[in-house]
């Protein structure tokens, strides 16, 4: 947890005997006794970048976003390298949680990414739009009953939610979330086009940075095959929000597993998922078995849906109106 990078002085025993044992207390979780310990590292040698560093650090576990400003921007100032430093990161996470742009981008920049619109006559000062770094996924409620959700990311420190999170995470469709800088595991999909493997980094969340105001609901669905299934969901996207088979989009982890290389996708053919630590035979998130294409479908599916109060039964009678022969919903219920 601690780094140590080039210092213009080595540090005391003293020193170091106290970062030490702040971070043992960091990990216990005693934030206030930690904190008394690296105020004093900082007092005893407060020319090293690194005392500052892990100030800013500790700040940050605590949320405590003004302070981690404060102390990261000291530890920048006595770095000894123009870029790449992890100094920087942290600046750059505290001034996003203070929505404190022109920070923002300052720390991107020195940290060595292209921040968009820096050019622009009269830019670089608000919000950094556009960096298109893609998707990945998020690990919500990380220390509770963490869920890994996929999203897009806005920024350096920040994913969109797109997928439907469970009731338990507390969070929904289309919050934004402030991630931390350091994956915890990875999620590998294999590409029906091309055949390529990619892999996405999971980001722990820190916290939520923008509410959504949109419901989730849980319903039953009796859908006959697959594509009355993915009917919902096309239904649900062009009119601007979110459907998602919870059925057979969740698997049920241990912390081990999760945090390392995971495939979204257990290829065909029905099969034990041997990372799933659910009970098999209960859909959605009691658990399931993975299914490929040549499984048995199970018409009765436990869906997500993420839609205002005023349009989501329209929805749904929408899609049983389309093929009232193979689809039904029943036991409606907002759960988030």
């Amino acid at each position: 947890m601690k780094i140590f990078g080039k210092a213009r002085h080595r540090p005391s025993a003293s020193w170091r005997q106290a970062t030490d044992r702040a971070f043992t207390l960091i990990g216990d979780g005693r934030y206030e006794d930690a904190g008394a310990l690296l105020t004093r590292a900082a007092d005893m040698e407060p020319w090293l970048s690194e005392s500052w560093f892990n100030l800013a650090l500790l700040h940050k576990f605590r949320h405590d976003w003004e302070q981690a400003r404060a102390a990261g921007l000291r530890a920048v100032a006595l770095l000894d390298r123009a870029t790449g430093a992890p100094d920087w990161w942290n600046v750059g996470i505290a001034a996003t949680a203070l929505q404190d742009w022109p920070l923002a981008r300052r720390a991107w920049q020195a940290y060595g990414l292209k921040v968009p619109g820096d050019r622009q006559p009269g830019g670089g000062s608000g919000e950094p739009l556009g960096m298109e770094l893609g998707s990945a996924a998020v690990r919500l409620s990380p220390e509770g009953e963490a869920e890994v959700v996929w999203g897009r990311r806005l920024d350096p420190a920040r994913i969109e939610v797109l997928s439907i999170p469970l009731p338990s995470s507390g969070r929904r469709w289309g919050e934004v979330v402030l991630h931390d800088g350091v994956p915890h595991g990875e999620r590998t999909i294999v590409s029906e086009a091309d055949g390529v493997t990619r892999v996405y980094p999971v980001f722990d969340e820190i916290e939520l940075w923008a509410p959504s105001p949109v419901p989730t609901w849980v319903v039953l669905l009796e859908a006959a095959t697959e594509a009355d299934r993915d009917a919902l969901e096309r239904l649900a996207a062009d009119a601007g929000f979110a459907a998602e088979d919870w059925s057979s989009s969740v698997r049920l982890l241990c912390r081990s597993c999760s945090e390392s290389r995971m495939p979204s996708d257990e290829g065909d053919g029905e099969h034990l998922d041997p990372h799933d630590h659910s009970e098999p035979g209960h859909p959605g998130p009691l658990g399931h078995r993975t299914a490929g294409s040549g499984s048995l479908w199970v018409p009765e599916r436990e869906c997500g849906i993420a839609a205002p109060a005023g349009l989501v039964r329209g929805l749904l009678d929408g899609w049983v109106a389309d093929s009232p022969d193979t689809r039904e919903w029943r036991d409606l219920e907002e759960v988030c």
